[in-house]
């Protein structure tokens, strides 16, 4: 399960590095009754983890202090927990992860008279509905007339599938790194069926052009190079050439799916072959015709290697830079 929800997580947790989109997520989903509480700054992200050290790599609990408009000395917590597939002793690992923060508290202060507020939210991204209980004691087996006494917490679920696209958030960044979410566990049709749409929303958050595409090119089993590239072009054109040699860095310095490593090198062996061929054109151009204007410098460095064999093979017989470019 390690290797399904690395990426899961490590765009989750990208996501809400941010203040603004982690006080975003909590306004849009936490319940009307609990985020009209939240003061208006933005919620600050409690350093550290509370799921045991053998669980981490499957985890991306994030624990954030919202100020309240309540004018008490207290805190609000949220514990935001990110699920890319279901499980149904999820409630649990939430239990232990609250457990794990007030244990924390108390030894901070062993004179405490009162412990914070937490409260658990769940954002889940499977390919299925999330069918299971949002509440902890749907997993205890205890006859009904010791419910009222026993220990039990409710928290919202957020899923995904059933949100409209553009329903996801109100905030930018937010609604373009959840609908990313959304589709890296659906059948690959699905997925390019919908990348337009996201590419629309990372027109309006550029700032996540790359965890987005990392995270595309390792969930969506249909992407490639040249979509990644054309999506640069369509939103960071003046940063192409360096941000796909920052994707090419780094995929192959990090544990990435063979496919895609592979993937990557031939790009760089096809981009190598382009730039040569590129050069050479251009050599033989000056040489026959004189100077070469600048735009057609940036016409061929900028084609694909295709473009410039043909142009290479016109230009055995061009008595002229018009004859070399001819379809």
């Amino acid at each position: 399960m390690n290797e399904i929800a690395q990426p899961h997580d490590r765009l989750f947790r990208t996501l809400l590095s941010t203040p603004e989109t982690a006080g975003a997520l909590l306004r849009e989903y936490l319940p009307p009754e609990v985020s009209q509480l939240l003061a208006s700054e933005p919620p600050q992200l409690v350093e550290g983890t509370f799921v045991e050290e053998t669980l981490r790599p499957y985890f991306s609990d994030r624990l954030f202090e919202a100020k309240t408009i309540s004018g008490k000395p207290i805190c609000f917590y949220t514990l935001i927990e990110h699920k890319s597939y279901e499980e149904e002793k999820v409630s649990w690992q939430l239990y232990r992860g609250i457990s794990a923060f007030f244990e924390q508290k108390t030894r901070e202060n062993a004179q405490w008279n009162r412990l914070p507020a937490v409260m658990a939210l769940l954002v889940y991204n499977g390919g299925r509905e999330w069918r299971f209980p949002n509440e902890f004691l749907a997993l205890v087996d205890a006859d009904e007339a010791l419910i009222p006494w026993l220990l039990n917490f409710r928290y919202p679920v957020v899923d995904l599938g059933p949100i409209p696209n553009q329903e996801l958030s109100k905030h930018a960044q937010l609604r373009a790194g959840l609908m990313a979410l959304k589709y890296g566990t659906r059948d690959p049709e699905s997925q390019m069926a919908a990348l337009d749409q996201i590419v629309d929303a990372l027109m309006e958050a550029p700032e996540l052009l790359l965890p987005v595409l990392l995270y595309l090119l390792t969930t969506f089993h249909h992407l490639n190079v040249e979509h990644m590239r054309q999506v640069v072009r369509r939103i960071k054109p003046e940063e192409e050439s360096a941000m796909m040699s920052q994707f090419a860095r780094e995929i192959l310095s990090n544990d990435r799916p063979e496919w895609v490593t592979e993937m990557v090198r031939q790009d760089i062996r096809q981009e190598g072959r382009q730039e040569e061929a590129a050069s050479m054109l251009l050599k033989q151009m000056r040489r026959k015709f004189g100077q070469t204007p600048d735009w057609i410098v940036e016409k061929v460095l900028s084609a694909e290697l295709e473009l410039i064999e043909t142009w290479s093979d016109n230009f055995v017989f061009a008595n002229s830079v018009d004859d070399v470019f001819a379809a």
